[in-house]
C-alpha cells in the first residue's frame, strides 16, 4: 500500500514544511486540502508553492474546497459556483502535478426522495461539465462516498456506482464514511476507485479518529492500494500509520 496523510494535520504551515515533514516521515503521498491559506484562488499561480510540490518525490492530491460548496444543491446560483471553484481546484491541480482532486457529492436539506433524485440529477450534471473540464488535464476529478445522515448523497454504494458509469469520473472511497454505513463491502466494488481517505469512528458518528480507536474493521485496509491518512492531528496521523503498518505486516505472514 502506498500511504500518505491530509495535509490538513498541519494546517497553517508553510507548504515546503509540510512537504519536509512528510518525506522525513516515509510517507508517500500527501493531499492538500484546499481551504483557508491553500485556497485554489489563493495557491494558483503561486511560483514558489508551485516548485515546493514538484521538488518533492510524492505523490499528491488535492481535496476540493468544501465549506459552503454543493455540487448537487437545488439552487442554481450555488451549484455553478460550486462548479466554478471545483474548476479552479482542478486548475490548481495542474499546476502542482496532483493525481487527482477529490470533491463532496453534495447534500440537501430536506430527506423526501423526490428532492434527493433531483439532487442526484444535479449532482450527475456537475460531474458530467467537471469530468469534461479535466479531460485535458492530468488530474482526475474523483466523488467521495459520505457519512450515513440523511442529507447527504453519495452515502449508498450504488449513488457512488451509477455516479461514475454515467460520467466516467472516479471515487475516492473514505473508510470512515464506510465504517457508518450498512453493507460496508459494497462500497470496495464500486469501479473507478481512484485512493482511499483512511480514518475511524465509532460506526456512528462521523468523527475522523486515530486508527484503532474506533470500531472500524481493519479488514477493510486490505482494498486499499493507495491510503490517504485523513486526521486533524499529526501526532494520530502518525500513531496511525504503525497500525496500518503492523496490520498489514501481520497479514501478509
Amino acid at each position: 500500500m502506498k500511504l500518505g496523510f491530509s495535509l490538513l494535520s498541519l494546517f497553517s504551515k508553510e507548504v515546503d514544511e509540510m512537504l519536509d515533514i512528510a518525506v522525513q516521515n516515509g510517507f508517500d503521498s500527501v493531499e492538500l486540502l484546499a481551504e483557508g491559506p491553500y485556497r485554489q484562488d489563493v495557491l494558483l499561480g503561486n511560483k514558489e508553492v508551485i516548485e515546493a510540490f514538484h521538488s518533492y518525490d510524492l505523490d499528491i492530491y488535492i481535496h476540493a474546497v468544501n465549506v459552503d460548496i454543493n455540487l448537487a444543491s437545488l439552487n442554481d446560483g450555488i451549484r455553478k459556483e460550486s462548479v466554478k471553484q471545483t474548476k479552479e481546484c482542478l486548475d490548481l491541480a495542474d499546476e502542482i502535478g496532483a493525481i487527482g482532486v477529490t470533491s463532496h457529492p453534495g447534500k440537501i436539506g430536506r430527506p423526501e426522495k423526490h428532492l434527493r433524485d433531483m439532487a442526484l440529477g444535479f449532482l450527475t450534471e456537475s460531474t458530467h461539465e467537471l469530468v469534461a473540464y479535466a479531460e485535458d488535464k492530468e488530474a482526475k476529478i474523483s466523488i467521495e462516498n459520505m457519512p450515513e445522515r440523511f442529507s447527504y448523497l453519495g452515502n449508498r454504494a450504488y449513488e457512488l456506482e451509477d455516479l461514475t458509469n454515467e460520467t466516467g469520473c472516479s471515487i475516492t472511497i473514505d473508510l470512515g464514511h464506510v465504517n457508518t454505513c450498512e453493507d460496508q463491502l459494497s462500497f470496495f466494488k464500486i469501479p473507478n476507485i481512484l485512493y482511499n481517505h483512511i480514518n475511524d469512528n465509532d460506526g456512528i458518528k462521523d468523527k475522523h479518529q486515530a486508527i484503532g480507536d474506533g470500531t472500524l474493521d481493519l479488514n477493510l485496509l486490505k482494498y486499499v492500494k493507495d491510503g490517504i491518512i485523513e486526521l486533524n492531528n499529526f501526532d494520530d496521523v502518525i500513531k496511525s500509520k504503525k497500525v496500518i503498518k503492523d496490520f498489514l505486516r501481520k497479514n501478509q505472514e
